[in-house]
């Protein structure tokens, strides 16, 4: 398990080094029994919650607490500039505990009035907390309320500057209030770092989570984001381009080709590309090849977008679904649309003329000459050919769809906690995946198919392979409220209600990079084209864009009015786009935001630069009254919107 550092601040302000498994191990040589402890990952016990809420024991006066936290409050604002802002960090924490140390000692006249008196100078983007906070007045409330089982037993993290830890530290020397120092010592955290103190402005971009900062510990582990080498079937395009469309079709075909930069990157081995052999990936079958090829002869036609050739918009409105559609997904090759429906319904339809066609029955496929090339066309039967298929299986409204990369799957994921896999070769349900104990919020395919991963109510995100009913990893940490595959199939992202956004490594289970800056749930997740960034977005309608390299906020783009629930990157990497609840799509200049930012002089310290410049919107374009629910570039780099109609 991954070591933890715990600050014990008895009036040395010591760091304590915790590793759980070295304490396993002393236990097992000392013929100890087995103790619970409170693991970072672990669902509490009974005996475990009341060993946490026994922190909020306390013997003292219920009066003091209104005037220790008034003079904590006194000694920050009195405080020099410099240092303000860096100390107004521990009054949040500190009012949470207090309020809760007060309820769980039966004041509840004397929390109220502290809530009621200091609760509206807490920051804007902990408002909704305190108000769900409020709404716990007794002792019983405590016990399985999610907010108040975070706070108990996870310590709130604060980044602060030696200089400003020693101010800190001399002031609770000399007032020695045991009530705050209690709750100094028992639930907060301090990854201290050498260097001036930051200003309000940096301190505020990392703010808003749930449980305070990333420690610089979080994001040292070593990120593969590169590429992997993608095999020589790339070059085969025009050997059949030669053979079979003509002398003189090919030839134009084929400069096009050696002109377009995607090939000449792809055939280079990137450096911070992960090992070949690191995840096990399956193996391309003839139509995996066959498809590459295809996916080559329309990437050589594509547009290259700039701020000069914006992409056109092809937008699908779902009309009279306001109220009944939750999710949509169009394949990777823009020829297949999924709707997920309240009512557990799935819709797919066709997006080109080819309609969609079921597998014929046992029987007359036996009379197929196994042998022909054509062998998986004559596998399908005309007649039952339609525009729209429907897949019923469901007990609840279906929060996400995704298709395989060859098209012949697809998954879903549901309030009723199962994810199924369908097949759309026989149009029907293959596998109900169980694991899950909550609803399943988003679901999503590896980019080399085989594995998928899936986000739920129950706190987890789980990494599954589609041959398999359980999952391969639990990622355990936060809540998982949507995930998303990188390019590499080798790391997961996750975002969640907890206002964090998690990196997880598909072969080791750990996460390897915490990020923090949001100030309400996240809902999106994209990765960009080379796999180095990741774009964020949610309910603070904010676009956030992070190094994953070193796990930095690198960039905060404004504009959103509603709820930010979809994103994508062009083909080319040059264009990201946004969509939301605000109907509206926004287009930002990912390529001058990249140059502008130095990468490899990137202040690796408490500090970065946090690019906020509106120079970056392209263009916004506002629907008449749909809001956008899914993005998607096509090959040829048209963009594709879906969204539904609100009379």
């Amino acid at each position: 398990m991954r070591c933890r550092l715990v600050c014990s601040l008895p009036l040395s302000f010591a760091l304590v080094l915790h590793d759980q498994g070295t304490e396993e191990l002393l236990k097992k040589e000392a013929n100890l029994s087995d103790v619970d402890s409170p693991g970072e990952n672990v669902p509490q016990s009974d005996s475990e919650v009341s060993s946490m809420l026994s922190a909020y024991k306390s013997e003292g006066d219920p009066q003091v607490y209104e005037g220790a936290y008034t003079e904590l409050k006194k000694f920050v604002e009195g405080a020099l500039d410099i240092y303000k802002h860096e100390l107004g960090m521990i009054l949040y924490p500190v009012f949470v505990h207090m309020y809760l140390e007060l309820v769980y000692n039966g004041h509840e006249e004397q929390a109220i009035r502290l809530m009621d008196r200091f609760g509206k100078d807490q920051d804007d983007y902990y408002q909704d907390d305190l108000k769900r906070l409020s709404h716990i007045t007794k002792k019983d409330h405590m016990k399985g309320n999610e907010l108040s089982d975070t706070f108990k037993s996870n310590e709130f993290i604060i980044r602060m500057s030696r200089d400003t830890l020693s101010i800190l530290k001399r002031h609770l020397q000399e007032k020695k209030h045991s009530v705050v120092l209690n709750i100094v010592q028992e639930h907060l955290y301090f990854d201290m770092y050498e260097g001036v103190a930051r200003n309000k402005q940096q301190i505020e971009s990392t703010a808003g989570s749930m449980l305070g900062e990333a420690t610089r510990q979080d994001n040292k582990t070593k990120v593969y984001y590169g590429l992997l080498k993608e095999p020589d079937i790339q070059y085969m395009p025009v050997e059949e381009e030669e053979e079979g469309d003509g002398d003189g079709a090919d030839k134009p075909k084929k400069k096009k080709q050696k002109k377009d930069p995607l090939f000449s990157k792809k055939t280079k081995s990137d450096p911070n590309a992960p090992p070949l052999d690191r995840m096990p990936l399956p193996d391309l079958k003839d139509a995996d090849k066959m498809e590459k090829v295809k996916a080559l002869r329309e990437a050589s036609k594509r547009v290259t977008l700039g701020p000069d050739s914006l992409p056109s918009i092809c937008f699908y409105t779902l009309l009279n679904s306001s109220q009944v559609v939750t999710s949509a997904e169009v394949a990777e090759d823009s020829s297949l649309l999924a709707v997920g429906f309240t009512d557990a319904v799935i819709k797919v339809w066709t997006l080109v003329p080819q309609k969609l066609r079921a597998m014929k029955s046992s029987e007359q496929l036996q009379d197929i000459d196994r042998e022909a090339d054509d062998v998986l066309v004559r596998m399908m039967d005309d007649r039952s050919s339609e525009m729209c298929r429907v897949l019923s299986g469901h007990g609840g409204p279906v929060y996400r769809v995704t298709f395989s990369p060859d098209r012949t799957l697809l998954l879903s994921c549901s309030e009723d906690t199962t994810i199924r896999l369908w097949s759309l070769q026989t149009w029907s349900c293959l596998v109900c995946y169980k694991g899950h104990i909550y609803p399943v919020w988003d679901v999503r395919f590896s980019p080399h198919g085989y594995y998928f991963a899936t986000a739920g109510h129950d706190k987890t995100a789980r990494l599954w392979a589609t041959d398999q009913h359980q999952p391969l990893r639990i990622f355990a940490g936060h809540f998982s409220d949507c995930v998303q595959f990188h390019p590499n199939s080798n790391y997961v992202a996750t975002g969640s209600s907890d206002r964090t956004v998690r990196l997880w490594d598909c072969v080791t289970g750990n996460h390897v990079r915490l990020m923090t800056g949001h100030k309400a749930p996240i809902y999106t997740l994209c990765f960009s084209v080379e796999g180095r960034f990741l774009a964020s977005a949610g309910a603070d309608c904010r676009v956030l864009l992070w190094d994953l390299a070193h796990g930095h906020l690198l960039a905060e783009l404004t504009g959103h009015t509603g709820t930010v629930h979809s994103l994508a990157f062009s083909r080319d990497g040059h264009i990201l786009t946004s969509g939301a609840l605000d109907c509206s799509i926004k287009l930002w200049d990912f390529t001058k935001l990249a140059e502008e930012v130095s990468l490899e002089d990137v202040n690796i310290s408490h500090n970065p630069d946090i690019k906020k410049s509106d120079s970056y919107l392209l263009r916004s374009y506002g629907t008449k009254n749909s809001a956008v629910l899914a993005l998607h570039f096509t090959r040829r780099n048209l963009l594709l919107a879906i969204g539904m109609f609100d009379l």
